[in-house]
């Protein structure tokens, strides 16, 4: 079965079987976009969250037949040509990054939850980083990152 749907931005087109592949690996072997992590598998880790159609998802839990004429949005296109996104600029600002496989999944939830609301408070920024597993750190640093990720969005738009 072809499916079209938007990365990124950008049209493409997949083979897959109905029922047969997941949008992770669609992602990481057919369009080699391995920003995305393959984690737990369950859909509880977080590792592999991307935005379909504006909504953050378990794209390990997704199946790629149903994503046809969707639009998705990985941790690669987040930033562009000029300066990284500020939700990742407040990763690195912070020193956020750890071992780096649950990052693109946090960096997705942050954007997800600034995208929905700019102004979150500090149980919608908490529930949001928990959404993420991080095996590393005990979530001083990804907390810090999203409170300068807001910092840097209002200052961007001021």
């Amino acid at each position: 079965m072809l499916i079209k749907f938007r990365i990124n931005g950008d049209p493409v087109e997949v083979n897959v079987k109905p029922g047969d592949r997941l949008l992770v690996d669609v992602l990481r072997e057919d369009l080699r976009l391995t920003g995305t992590k393959h984690g737990c598998g369950i859909g509880a880790c977080g590792t592999c969250t991307v935005m379909m159609d504006g909504y953050p998802i378990a794209s390990c839990l997704q199946l790629a037949a149903m994503c046809d004429g969707a639009d998705i949005r990985t941790i690669e296109g987040l930033a562009g040509t000029a300066a990284l996104h500020p939700v990742q600029q407040a990763f690195v600002n912070k020193s956020a990054l750890q071992c780096g496989i649950c990052i693109p999944g946090h960096v997705m939830a942050a954007c997800a939850l600034l995208e929905k609301n700019p102004d979150p408070s500090e149980e919608e920024i908490r529930a949001s980083a928990d959404s993420v597993y991080c095996r590393c750190t005990g979530y001083i640093r990804i907390l810090e990152a999203y409170r300068e990720a807001i910092a840097l969005a209002r200052s961007k738009s001021a």
